[in-house]
């Protein structure tokens, strides 16, 4: 995309584009106007820019195979029900395509070797040689059909670890309670679906993670359960250290809050806690380590976690990218907003929303995306001071 001057709408921006004849869609829903992104806020040198706002209901990003400013950005969605491929050309957007369609709540995607391995509930999908067949997708391969049928936090952010294998959360089916040992995990397979394990328990609803690139040890988000008042139990932030180890739910939360209904059979103690608490209920979601060379030596192997927002407070909350920060040895040492100006009021005072981050990912250049489930729209932030 082209720099965004800050007295510019990002309407007349994404016209002139169109006009120039850079932008295409395939098979995708009407062109809408983009986002006025003035209205959204970064730390000083940072710019934002509109990538495309043609994914509606965007959701978890996977990059494919990309050299020489040329690749494909897959974009998962929930209730739209599609995968989107998004050409990108020397940072532009040139094409939209709509690569799968009618879908249960396709989350998560996740690139490897050419193949695009999609959630879909119950299944994880795998579409071969996606990259050069965007415009005329294959029929999906289904890897394994085995993982829970319910949509009560059954969608799934996916990712490849550095072992190779596939890592699938399975969310509890509830706001609390005590599950099988299917439910409240994370847990790991082969590509080709066998040796399925489970590395971590006692995980409410994790909808993103990625691996400190220092030790390759997983972090995670995980979201807190409701209905415990405004301010409890926070959104956390979990690293873990070795397979098994459980993290608390359904009876322990944010670490140190005894759940009022199952606190009482396991002692907090028991349990790994979290490394940090973001809040409660801003719904932390996709996360990922600063891994890129473009913004400033302090931000390196931070981490960035995009906050979907609070749909069951007095006083929303979230609606952000919050950055972590890690001293040397991975210890963190506090976290900020990074981004924000989702969350606002009208002239009456109400409080509005003009769009929810689901995702982050870091661009072979340095830049960040962001994904944008409620404007369906992938924003791009540059350091350019």
């Amino acid at each position: 995309m082209y720099p965004f001057p800050a007295d510019r709408p990002a309407k007349m921006l994404l016209a002139s584009i169109v006009a120039l004849g850079v932008v295409a869609f395939h098979n995708t829903a009407a062109l809408a106007a983009a986002p006025d992104v003035r209205t959204l806020r970064v730390p000083a040198g940072f710019q934002i820019e509109v990538l495309t706002d043609a994914v509606p209901n965007a959701r978890q990003m996977a990059l494919g195979a990309f050299k020489d400013g040329k690749g494909v950005l897959y974009v998962g969605s929930r209730s739209a029900g599609n995968v989107y491929a998004v050409e990108i050309d020397q940072d532009r957007a040139k094409a939209v395509h709509t690569v799968a369609s009618g879908l249960q709540m396709p989350v998560g995607v996740a690139w490897r070797d050419g193949q695009l391995f999609v959630s879909a509930v119950s299944r994880i999908l795998r579409f071969d040689g996606i990259d050069n067949r965007i415009t005329n997708p294959p029929a999906p391969v289904t890897v394994t059909s085995g993982f829970p049928a319910d949509t009560h936090h059954g969608w799934k952010f996916i990712a490849f670890g550095p072992d190779g294998l596939l890592y699938v959360p399975v969310g509890a089916p509830c706001n609390v309670c005590e599950s099988d040992a299917r439910y409240a995990n994370i847990q790991r397979m082969k590509p080709d679906g066998s040796a399925l394990e489970t590395v971590a328990h006692g995980v409410r609803n994790s909808v993103g993670f990625d691996w400190y690139p220092r030790d390759r040890a997983l972090w995670f988000t995980d979201n807190g359960r409701d209905l415990q008042g405004d301010d409890l139990p926070s959104d956390e932030l979990n690293r873990l250290e070795k397979t098994g180890q459980h993290f608390g739910f359904p009876y322990c939360h944010q670490g140190d809050v005894r759940d009022p209904e199952f606190g009482s059979k396991r002692l907090c103690t028991e349990f790994v806690a979290p490394v940090a608490k973001l809040g409660a209920h801003v719904a932390a979601l996709g996360m990922r380590f600063y891994t890129g060379q473009q913004f400033p030596v302090a931000y390196r192997n931070s981490i960035f976690i995009a906050e979907h927002g609070s749909w069951n407070r007095s006083s929303k909350v979230g609606y952000r990218v919050v950055r972590v920060m890690l001293d040397a040895q991975g210890k963190v040492t506090g976290q900020e907003t990074f981004m924000d100006g989702w969350l606002g009021k009208d002239a009456a005072g109400k409080e509005t929303v003009s769009g929810r981050p689901v995702d982050v990912l870091v661009m072979p250049d340095g830049s960040l995306l962001v994904s944008d489930d409620s404007a369906g729209v992938i924003y791009r932030v540059r350091y350019q001071p």
